[in-house]
Parts: structure tokens; sequence; C-alpha cells
């Protein structure tokens, strides 16, 4: 088996529902960022082997194999494969996972993982408006929960309080804008232009680069504290839970034939990946066990790794994460989280990727740790090596 580098991480900035990002098609705005990345990278598009990409509500604007509707729609090589994968929200993540079993194996020497949600025009939960999956025999071995249920359980077998989340979010949403007030982003970033919606939600002609995070959220703990909680529960609030949101990330991976044969240059390693499964009820403990796997695959333990990003889908899950892993609160999500700055589904297992990967490239840390809680009872794990 060959080592997996990586060698380019780019992602779009993250736009909130109906905002800056909405008036492109997932497929543009995933295609963007794939034209970007390649051009960073230094990669011929005849080059790549093929494309695995990420989404989850896979209908209307987002069917039809997205990832290869999106390549196309740059005119890029119409011989390069595409495949789209539904691992719920680790999809992107799952995406890089496969990429690296490829590339290792030596299936193929260069592979684009990706991933896009465009949840403004495709909102999540779209592709089960005729039904969920769940029927009787489903229903005898589980009891039907939503992640916001999860989430609560979660944060109930825990012993969190409310408190403890609220701290949690305002951190959250602190430490994204101290990142962007220091220019930690703009590396990452793919500056999108975008046509400008009118207040009736149509075209207005015009268009603008949208080249910031736009969910981020000047707030205080009282603000926090006043939040009603989502309906169901106690504890989370739309300040405490990752925000509706549309983007699309892009992780190139290559192996020593690639990078000799064409001068490209790694970045990073992927030293370890991983999908797990877990109790489907509570739903979201998936990251637990995915980290503890891929700590074991690799012999490290949590005190050798020098960042950890874990997504932020509720406040609980990475309280509940921190407390089960012994992970240093302070090497965690340390530029902000989906609280913070939004969770377009399909596309946060690579742009956590994307992140941790240029965020150990500015601290100097070696080892990165990403992980995501999955919908279903899922949990993505991987473990980064930086070059």
């Amino acid at each position: 088996m060959q080592d997996v580098y990586i060698i380019e991480a780019a992602r779009s900035p993250i736009g909130k529902r109906g905002k800056g990002l909405a008036g492109l098609l997932p497929a543009d705005l995933l295609g963007k960022v794939q034209v970007a990345a390649l051009e960073r990278a230094g990669v011929d598009p005849a080059n790549v082997g093929q494309v695995i990409g990420g989404c989850v509500s896979q209908i209307n604007q987002q069917s039809f194999n997205i990832a290869r509707v999106a390549w196309l729609s740059m005119g890029l090589p119409e011989e390069v494969a595409a495949t789209t994968v539904d691992s719920q929200c680790g999809s992107s993540q799952q995406a890089t996972s496969l990429g690296a079993a490829m590339v290792a194996s030596g299936m193929e020497d260069i592979v684009m993982a990706c991933g896009v949600e465009m949840m403004s025009r495709v909102p999540l939960g779209s592709n089960m408006a005729g039904g969920a999956p769940m029927g009787d025999s489903y229903m005898s071995h589980y009891q039907p929960t939503s992640q916001f249920q999860g989430a609560a359980m979660i944060a109930e077998e825990y012993q969190l309080t409310r408190q403890d989340l609220d701290a949690f979010g305002l951190a959250s949403q602190q430490k994204a804008i101290r990142a962007w007030e220091e220019d930690r982003f703009a590396r990452e970033i793919v500056p999108v232009e975008a046509p400008v919606l009118g207040e009736d939600g149509q075209p207005t002609g015009e268009t603008r680069v949208i080249d910031r995070d736009e969910g981020l959220r000047a707030t205080t703990l009282d603000a926090l504290a006043g939040l009603a909680p989502v309906p169901g529960q106690e504890f989370h609030t739309a300040g405490t839970s990752s925000q509706v949101s549309d983007g699309a990330a892009v992780v190139i991976l290559a192996n020593q034939n690639a990078v000799d044969k064409y001068g490209l240059k790694p970045r990073a390693r992927i030293r370890s990946t991983t999908l797990v499964g877990c109790d489907p009820v509570t739903m979201l403990k998936g990251p637990i066990p995915a980290s503890e796997k891929v700590l074991s695959q690799t012999g490290l333990s949590v005190d050798d790794i020098d960042l950890f990003e874990v997504n932020e889908a509720f406040a609980s899950v990475v309280l509940a994460w921190q407390k089960a892993v012994g992970a240093d609160p302070a090497k965690v999500n340390v530029n902000g989280g989906a609280i913070a700055l939004g969770h377009p589904t399909g596309s946060t297992g690579a742009r956590l990727i994307t992140t941790a990967l240029h965020e150990l490239e500015r601290s100097g840390g070696r080892y990165g740790l990403i992980a995501m809680c999955c919908g279903g009872g899922l949990g993505t794990g991987t473990i980064i090596e930086r070059i």
C-alpha cells in the first residue's frame, strides 16, 4: 500500500441560507471549487483518475450524480469519471476515505474528493418528501428519532447543562470571529462570484464576489440564554446548533507515483481514515468510536494530536466527545465550527479536512484528527500528518 498525500484542499466560503451563494446552482458552486483546487495544486484535470463527491439531499438540483455534473459543467475532461456518495453529514469525509483507498492501492494515482450542499435550494430532507424509508421492520429494532432528539439524549447522558451548551456556542462564535480577524481562513477559501438575489429571491442581473463565511454572529451568554430551545427539548437552541448553509469543498489526493511523475508537492499524509456505525437512536455519538479507531490504527494517543476538528452539529456532540476521548479543549475547533461558520452537510467533511490542513500549516502542528457525527448512527474519522 502506498502513502496517500493531500496535494491541495480548498473550500468555498460558507453562505447563509438565502444569502450570498444562494443564486448559484449546486453544480456551479462545486465546479468553481474543483477548478480552483486543480489550479492551485498544479494538477492537469486529465490526470485525475476519478472524482468522488459527497452530497446528502440528492434530489432535484443535487441529483443525477452531482459530482459528475459539477465537473462537466466546468468543461473539464469527460473521460474522468465521478461518483456521488451519501453517508449523511459525513458524506465528503467518506468520499475522501474512498479516494484514499483507491490511491493507496494504486487503483488510481490521483483522486479528487469533494462535497457540496446548497441547503438554500435543496432543503435537508427534501429527498424524503415522499416518505421516510423506515418501515415496520426498522421500527421493530429501533425507535425512530430526530437528530434534535439524539442531541438532547447525549446532553442528558453526559450530564451537560443548558449553560454548558451556551458557553460552547459562544466560544465557537468568538473563535471564528478571531480567526477571520487574523485572516486564518484566507488561504483555504476560493472566492466565488455569485448572482445577487433581490428581495423576491430572483436574480437582479448583478453579481458579487463572496469571499467570507456569512454565519458569524457577535453574541453574549445573556443573549444565548434568552433563546428559545428547539421544540421538543430543553437543551439546544439556534445558538448551540449548526446553521443551515451553502458550501462546497475539495481535497486532492495523490500517491508517490503521481508525485514523482507530475512533480506535485505533498502537504500532508493521511495516516488513517474510517467510517463506523453506532446506535441510530442517539444517532450522533459516532465521533467517539471513530476517533478511538483511527487512534488505535495509527498507534497514536489523544495527547499526540495537535489539532481536532470535530463537527459542531450540536454543542452536546462535541462536549460529549471531549469527555469520552479526553481531548484537550484548547486543541478543539480552534477557529470555531459549524455553530458559527455553518454546516452545508454534504461538504462539511472535506471542509473540516481543508481547515485542519491549513491550520496545521499555520500553527506548525503535526497531527490533526477530524471526526463527524452522521444521521442514522454513523461516525467518520481521519488522522492527517502535516509534511
